[in-house]
């Protein structure tokens, strides 16, 4: 199960949901990439401050406001990952009706629990 995954938000704070996310998913033997406001790891995982062009993202999972993924649309867009996870708090109807034009799904969940339950 390698569903390579772009963590959007990522943060080198350990008390962070992002920050933990992205152990989990290491620890789940998932490829992860990770983008942030700084630069920094968690882990092994290096954590980018720019737009990189990644190949086969599967999943983007979202630790972004609505108002700061503005910036992220095209980028997503381009990407065309196979799914977008809204983890609390993150829920944005407008991307949300983007995704949907553009042929990407997406879910209102919480990749922590998704991993808990083995549903990710």
């Amino acid at each position: 199960m390698n569903k390579k995954t772009l963590v959007l938000g990522a943060s080198t704070n350990p008390n962070r949901y992002s920050n933990i996310a992205v152990k989990k998913l290491v620890n789940n033997g998932i490829n992860v990439v990770a983008i942030g406001k700084k630069k920094g790891k968690i882990g092994d995982v290096e954590i980018l401050n720019f737009k990189k062009k990644f190949e086969s993202i599967d999943t983007v999972t979202m630790y972004l406001n609505k108002h700061n993924q503005i910036e992220y649309y095209k980028y997503i867009l381009k990407l065309n990952p196979k799914r977008v996870i809204f983890n609390p708090g993150t829920e944005n109807e407008y991307f949300e009706n983007l995704l949907r034009q553009n042929n990407i799904y997406f879910e209102h969940s919480c990749t922590l629990v998704l991993l808990s339950i083995g549903k990710y």
